[in-house]
Order: structure tokens, then C-alpha cells, then sequence
């Protein structure tokens, strides 16, 4: 696929006005409150997975409404201090998968708590654990449509909760330093990390990677690919639900969140991404904190040659010593 976004020189400089309503932050403040009622904790069992050097444990916390979401939490055998902890989120259609299968984090010396995808798991990997006991409003099947014409009851209000609980979460966790905890994640993934740093006003940083529900009515207008594809599909076949449809997504929009952040912010994207367009990540960027009165760290990794995959084990590789440096040190 050709490069069919806008011309990079016209991203970097890309701020475009986000319709956002007037209650975003009420709306958020009412459902983040309700959800904390509840210690976030709910067990912690250590697991057996073959490897000799990480330790693993499954975790349920309480999520959206209470509901109990599983993890796989990660830590080197033999670490003894306490360690920075990134909180990672899968992408679309993912599961937490089986517990050896993302060991970056932890090779790289961090705790690592890996969050599954309520009532999602059965597109790629090696599935999911977590039930969306709320998924009955009316939408299609896909997650990105469940209960897409009411704010209330959209799947990602519920998703995003997650995330935000994941955070409390780890850092109730043995081992974990919970001044130095970070988000990160690719597509979907760096969509829920983007929503965590917009409301978790301490966290240490956050890596995104071509984040999806960025910029998402323009990503309507120039995709029919993955989850955008599925919205549009439902208001092809919902004509007249389009205005109820926005409102809803309004609420989940990725730059509204990133105008909220202030954590320092690394940011990947492939120019040829018709999953996830990087006029969507480029507005995520380039209005990154401006709510705040804050200046952070930030920086952001461009792909010309490359779509949804980005820079792919590069950007890794880069991710890993920007949070070096920004850490100042992983260990105490």
C-alpha cells in the first residue's frame, strides 16, 4: 500500500480541533470513581511456565463495574530490589495469551504486567481469559461496535476503565517501585496506553505505537480497514445512526486523552498504517499535553515505508533505551 495519508511534512504540523463534549472529563471522573470503590487486587497465584529465568503469576484485578480482568505479571528470577513496572496492553482481537510469549519487558529488567482484552482473544494468538459480561447493547460483533450508540455503554468505556485499574493494580504488586510505572502498547495497545497517561496524571512514561481511536473521524473517512472498517460497516447498514455514533466515540477519542497527558511520551508510526492512519498519531502528538501546562519529553519515530507493523523490532529496540534514559536507571 502507497503512502495515502497526508505528506509528512503537513503531519509534523498536524493540530487538527477535536469535537470534544463538554462533559469528556465528568464523564470520566464519574466512571474512574465508581470503579475504585473496590481495592484493585484481587488475586495474585504464582504460575509455572518452563522458565528458568522470569517469574510469572496470574493476576485478577477489578476492572469496569468490579468485573475481574486477568494479567500475567512478570518479573527476572533473583530480582531482589524494587523495579520500575510497565503495564502493557494488546492490540485488537488479542488475548493475554500464554505467559511466555512477550518477554521483552522482563528480559530488559522491568516488571511486567501483561492485561487482557475483556470479551476479545479469538482473532489472533493464543486467546483470552476475561469475559465482557456487558457486552449486550446493540452493536455488531465486533468489539469496536459493542454498544457503539451510547457512551454508557460502549465496549471501550469499559476497556479504558481496565487499563486505568491495570495501573492500580501493579502498583499494589510485590516488587513493583509505583513511582516508575509505564504504559505501553501498539495499535489497540497504544490506544489504551495514550488513555491511561490522559488519566493517570503520574505515571512515568508512555510508548505508543501506531495508536488506534486517534483522530477516528477522519480514520472513518480514509479507511474501511480493521476496526474502523467494522464502524463502518455497522453505519452502512444503521443509516441515520451516524450522529449518535459520534457522540459515542468522542468520548474515547485518543488526542482528547493526549491533550490530558503529561507523562514523557514515545511515539511510532508507519506511514503506509491503513489500519490506523498516522494522521491519527501525528494529532496525538502534536497535541500532546496542551491542557496540562506542561512541557514533557517527547519524541515520535516515522516509517515512510512501512504500514501497521511500524518500525516493528527497531522501534523496540529504540523504545528500550529512551526508557532507559528517562528512568534515569532501572534499578534502585
Amino acid at each position: 500500500m502507497p503512502a495515502f495519508d497526508l505528506p509528512l511534512t503537513e503531519l509534523e504540523r498536524h493540530r487538527p480541533d477535536i469535537e470534544e463534549p463538554a462533559d469528556f472529563d465528568a464523564f470520566w471522573t464519574s466512571t474512574l470513581k465508581e470503579a475504585a470503590q473496590t481495592d484493585a487486587l484481587v488475586s495474585v497465584r504464582p504460575v509455572e511456565t518452563g522458565l528458568r529465568l522470569t517469574r510469572t503469576w496470574d493476576v485478577t484485578f477489578r476492572g469496569f463495574a468490579g468485573d475481574p480482568v486477568r494479567a500475567w505479571f512478570s518479573r527476572p528470577a533473583g530480582a531482589g530490589e524494587l523495579l520500575p513496572a510497565v503495564v502493557e496492553f494488546a492490540g485488537y482481537g488479542r488475548g493475554r495469551g500464554l505467559p511466555h510469549e512477550r518477554l521483552t519487558w522482563v528480559n530488559a529488567g522491568y516488571a511486567h504486567l501483561l492485561m487482557d482484552n475483556r470479551g476479545q482473544g479469538d482473532q489472533y494468538g493464543c486467546g483470552g481469559d476475561t469475559p465482557d459480561p456487558h457486552a449486550v447493547a446493540p452493536g455488531g460483533p465486533g468489539p469496536a461496535v459493542r454498544g457503539l450508540l451510547s457512551a454508557a455503554d460502549y465496549h471501550y468505556r469499559r476497556l479504558i476503565t481496565d487499563a486505568v485499574r491495570a495501573v492500580a493494580a501493579v502498583r499494589g504488586l510485590p516488587g513493583v517501585d509505583p513511582a516508575r510505572t509505564v504504559a505501553v502498547g501498539n495499535s489497540q495497545g497504544g490506544g489504551l496506553a495514550l488513555a491511561a497517561a490522559g488519566l493517570v496524571p503520574d505515571l512515568a512514561a508512555v510508548l505508543v505505537t501506531a495508536p488506534l481511536l486517534c483522530g477516528i473521524r477522519r480514520a472513518l473517512d480514509l479507511t474501511d480497514a480493521g476496526p474502523y472498517g467494522e464502524i463502518a460497516a455497522y453505519l452502512s447498514v444503521h443509516r441515520g445512526a451516524e450522529h449518535a455514533a459520534h457522540r459515542t466515540l468522542s468520548y474515547v477519542e485518543g488526542v482528547s486523552f493526549a491533550r490530558r497527558a503529561q507523562a514523557p511520551a514515545h511515539f511510532g508510526v508507519g506511514l503506509r498504517d491503513t489500519v490506523c492512519p498516522p494522521s491519527g498519531t501525528y494529532a496525538a502528538f502534536n497535541r500532546y499535553a496542551d491542557l496540562t501546562g506542561t512541557d514533557p519529553r517527547k519524541e515520535i519515530h516515522a516509517y515512510p515505508f512501512n504500514g501497521h507493523e511500524g518500525g516493528d523490532a527497531v522501534q523496540v529496540r529504540r523504545q528500550l533505551g529512551w526508557l532507559e534514559t528517562v528512568l534515569g536507571g532501572r534499578h534502585e
